[in-house]
């Protein structure tokens, strides 16, 4: 089945927003999980690599990898960011699909968005249904506190004083979830892959209907090719093509006269 943006040259957007909700279903699956079986029966950590990385839950009431926004109404602020964010991340995948843009760019923008609702669905749904709101917010609704469980803590420790923003003092590393990743990732493979994909967006497309009547219109007034008749070479022959289209000339046929028959057969007599 062509879509209508498919018809005029673009691409269809629901693949790209299938992966979309295939990220929202993971992140939601692995948030509760941790929420209902790891913390009650394993005390919130599950060690993944021993020395180095594990499952270890926590809560986080701000933005990803545990940044937070102060004040009393920072939390509802940052989830109506989120909210808006969301709406305009959508949109812009979809107008991006119709305008035919590079599948890279759409994929990864999918990637950005499933990761923002995520954390959205955390934000406004989590403090009702799991009651994990701050105590002293003022309503459960979009203060919820985002589960995070992913934890590289074999990089925790003093950084050497070369190395920008973190040397010369002891680190911990953030601890971030699913849809975090997904975020990250998305940005990541828009700035590393920026030049392919923005400069296949800036190349000019054709409408395939469009393409196809103007096609169609050249074939149509495209001029029928006529055979010119072979000329008579210089020493005056008759080419092989008028030797063909001439006319065929009146053969003569002698016939023996009665007359002269007669006059053989009274001479063998006389003599």
């Amino acid at each position: 089945m062509t879509t209508s943006s498919e018809l005029y040259g673009g691409k269809s957007p629901y693949k790209f927003l299938l992966l979309t909700v295939f990220l929202i279903i993971a992140d939601q699956a692995i948030k509760l999980w941790m929420y209902y079986d790891v913390l009650p029966n394993h005390y919130g950590e599950i060690d993944i690599i021993p020395g180095f990385f594990k499952l270890h839950y926590v809560e986080n009431k701000g933005m990803a990898f545990g940044w937070t926004l102060a004040g009393e109404y920072g939390k509802l602020m940052l989830t109506a960011f989120r909210l808006v964010a969301m709406v305009g991340i959508c949109w812009y995948l979809v107008h991006l699909a119709k305008r035919n843009a590079h599948s890279g760019l759409l994929w990864s923008i999918a990637a950005v968005l499933g990761g923002a609702i995520g954390n959205v669905i955390d934000s406004t749904f989590y403090g009702v249904f799991l009651g994990n709101s701050p105590i002293d917010s003022p309503t459960p609704w979009f203060h919820g506190q985002v589960i995070d469980m992913f934890y590289a803590y074999g990089l925790d420790g003093d950084y050497p004083d070369w190395i920008p923003f973190l040397g010369g003092q002891y680190n911990t590393t953030p601890i971030f979830n699913f849809a975090d990743a997904c975020i990250f990732c998305g940005v990541l493979s828009i700035l590393v892959f920026q030049k392919s994909f923005f400069i296949h967006e800036e190349m000019p497309q054709k409408p395939v209907a469009e393409s196809t009547e103007e096609a169609s219109t050249e074939s149509t007034n495209q001029p029928v090719e006529e055979h010119a008749a072979e000329p008579v070479n210089e020493e005056g022959t008759i080419t092989s093509s008028e030797i063909v289209n001439e006319p065929l000339a009146d053969i003569p046929t002698e016939q023996p006269s009665a007359t002269n028959t007669d006059e053989q057969v009274n001479d063998k007599v006389n003599n």
